[in-house]
């Protein structure tokens, strides 16, 4: 049922990832050097990430706005033909740099995380036995990030949804119930995967609802969510 003020609800993205994790996400995807990185695809894309996020009605903080001035500022130098005789600096290095920085401090705050889980226990109750030997199957995991979690709900879309465009749209589903919906089967479930939410079918509406719902409760840190590796599939965790 709809509340008032629903049609106003916004992920608040400051809890997330910046515009440096966006980038470095289209880096991996896109499987280039840092170094050598294709601007013109990679902003192009960037583009295309804050267009799916507004969509959404995700808030985009000012940063991300910041960076894509940057992106296009950057992209129109290279398209620019080189008239000067000496050489200059690659303009790519704008955002080579900080990108470096960005995974340097990275590192450093993984290597502390893993020293403090080193005497935490990861769950609170025990699991089934069947789940503990499918995790052990599934090996490490991965923290999955913002862009990815808007990469799995975009592909689940087409596969579930084809030919959806993706606009907001509230109708009489409240993010409020869809937030209690997925505690509600974590709870039963304890863990559960990202697709296994939509599996009911569903209205875009009713989708857009249940993923900022998912999204609430991972800023609110009551969900996490994993990946084995890369492509396999997102795993929720309570």
């Amino acid at each position: 049922m709809e509340e008032a003020g629903e049609k106003n609800y916004e992920v608040k993205l400051e809890v997330f990832e910046g515009p440096l994790e966006l980038l470095l996400h289209l880096i991996r995807k896109n499987e280039v050097d840092i170094f050598d990185i294709p601007i013109a695809k990679i902003t192009d894309q960037y583009l295309e990430y804050l267009d799916m996020m507004e969509a959404l009605n995700i808030a985009i903080a000012g940063d991300f706005l910041v960076m894509a001035s940057s992106l296009i500022h950057i992209k129109s130098k290279m398209l620019l033909p080189d008239t000067q005789e000496e050489e200059e600096e690659d303009p790519r290095v704008e955002i080579t740099r900080p990108l470096l920085e960005y995974l340097r401090l990275k590192e450093i705050a993984g290597e502390l995380s893993e020293r403090a889980l080193l005497n935490k226990d990861v769950f609170t109750r025990a699991l089934p036995a069947e789940l503990t030997v499918q995790l052990q199957e599934e090996g490490a995991t991965l923290d999955v990030n913002l862009f990815q979690l808007i990469d799995a709900f975009k592909s689940m879309i087409e596969e579930k949804l084809p030919g959806s465009q993706l606009t907001f749209q509230v109708e009489r589903w409240s993010v409020k119930e869809k937030t209690a919906y997925i505690l509600d089967q974590l709870k039963n479930a304890r863990i559960q995967y990202f697709e296994e939410l939509f599996d009911k079918g569903g209205t875009l509406a009713e989708f857009i609802a249940t993923f900022l719902a998912l999204l609430e409760l991972v800023q609110m840190g009551l969900v996490r969510v994993f990946q084995a590796h890369p492509e396999a599939e997102i795993r929720l965790e309570a």
